[in-house]
């Protein structure tokens, strides 16, 4: 059978559908590149905001115009069952938490193109009023980890030197098996091998309590010196609002934590701006600290109500208010990474090349995962010093010296 293959969406989206398909590979089906010519399409989909599960609705029924559709992702368990049809199927909620009770462990990479990261754990620990991932993902599942370093080793066989373990919270892995994320960090990092982790999204409530020994994990060459905390406001009364379960100094600690151990890192944070009851007030303190933290990449969102959670039917701020409010928190934000990229110039570095770029470039990562562009052709994932000579709005510039 020939398939083909879309995700979209957070990296456990794209990991678990990735995984999915090279499943079905070692079946002995085999991957086109063009929905035509396709037997059967699979589709990786997010509904985090509703602009973006209508165009997973879209883009589903077009593949459906080619051949038959397998519908993975967060959008089945919230669909009520309206996908469905002759030639529309979709994993259900119960099929997807298998995954984690077997079905992923061992699978073989037969196609590194589609192998987006290790999925290590489904669900989360917690009940974010707005959020609809934890009514698609349900409770915490967690792998065992000899299962993901099994996986972890299979990738490193295959020459993918670049490890990257998701799930909606990283912090959360383990509490449900007794064993959290600094353990599996450094059961990774004593595989053999030149590579490198990259750790996924870590919510605060979990993130506070394993910080000091996750610090020590991350001490080892082979972890990237990157930290994806999601704030969300700077305000402790939104953060009440939506049920985070933590308050902004929990936040100030992580991070403070982060960059003491490693001031030369990147910080990723994520904004949600125009949730009810937001004032003006709240976007002053959610300013205040993107200018006290200063993180160097932040995901900002506007609010916008999903079915199934406490938060639908929520009454919003004005529109122009929001809208001035994500513009002014984008432009504090350009600020902070220009500022940051151009104090980068002259610095050598050493990255590795994870991607082919336009123009006769590849991109590769520094330590800190930052994008260096780079002219010329070279192998993916070979190691290059680079002398920082420009930047763009979100990436540096270099040249490899000799």
């Amino acid at each position: 059978m020939k398939i083909y293959f879309e995700s979209y969406g957070c990296t456990l989206n794209r990991a678990e559908a990735g995984l999915y398909v090279n499943r079905m590979l070692d079946e002995g089906n085999e991957l086109v590149d063009t929905p035509d010519r396709a037997d059967l399409s699979i589709i990786g989909t997010c509904v985090v905001i509703k602009h973006t599960q209508d165009r997973m609705i879209k883009r589903i029924q077009e593949l459906s115009s080619h051949s038959r559709v397998r519908v993975t992702g967060c959008l089945p368990p919230v669909s009520g069952g309206s996908l469905e049809s002759d030639s529309i199927e979709v994993i259900k909620p119960l099929e997807m938490r298998s995954f984690y009770q077997g079905y992923l462990d061992d699978v073989e990479i037969r196609e590194p193109s589609v192998f987006e990261g290790i999925p290590i754990n489904q669900g989360c620990t917690g009940s974010c009023n707005y959020c609809i991932s934890h009514v698609a993902r349900g409770k915490l599942v967690s792998r065992p980890v000899q299962k993901i370093v099994n996986q972890a080793r299979m990738q490193i066989a295959r020459g993918i030197m670049e490890v990257r373990i998701s799930s909606l919270d990283t912090a959360a892995y383990g509490r449900d098996i007794g064993i959290r994320l600094p353990g599996l960090v450094d059961a990774i990092t004593r595989i053999e091998g030149d590579f490198r982790l990259r750790m996924g999204m870590m919510e605060p409530k979990n993130a506070s309590e394993i910080i000091g020994d996750l610090i020590g994990s991350m001490s080892s060459e082979k972890v990237f010196r990157f930290l994806h905390v999601p704030v969300q406001s700077g305000d402790d009364r939104i953060l009440d609002l939506m049920n985070r379960e933590y308050h902004v100094d929990e936040f100030r600690h992580i991070s403070r934590t982060f960059r003491e151990r490693f001031p030369d890192s990147t910080l990723s944070t994520d904004i949600i701006t125009g949730y009810h009851d937001e004032d003006e007030h709240s976007h002053e303190l959610t300013m205040k600290l993107l200018q006290e933290i200063r993180p160097e990449i932040v995901n900002i969102t506007r609010f916008s109500p999903r079915p199934y959670t406490p938060d639908n039917g929520s009454a919003l701020p004005p529109s122009n208010a929001v809208k001035r409010r994500a513009r002014e928190l984008t432009e504090l934000h350009h600020e902070i990474i220009q500022e940051r990229l151009e104090s980068l110039h002259g610095r050598i570095l050493t990255a590795m090349v994870t991607e082919k770029g336009r123009d006769g470039t590849v991109v590769a990562r520094d330590d800190a995962y930052r994008p260096v562009v780079i002219k010329g052709e070279y192998p993916i994932y070979s190691r290059v010093n680079v002398e920082i000579v420009d930047s763009g709005p979100t990436y540096l510039a270099g040249r490899v010296l000799s």
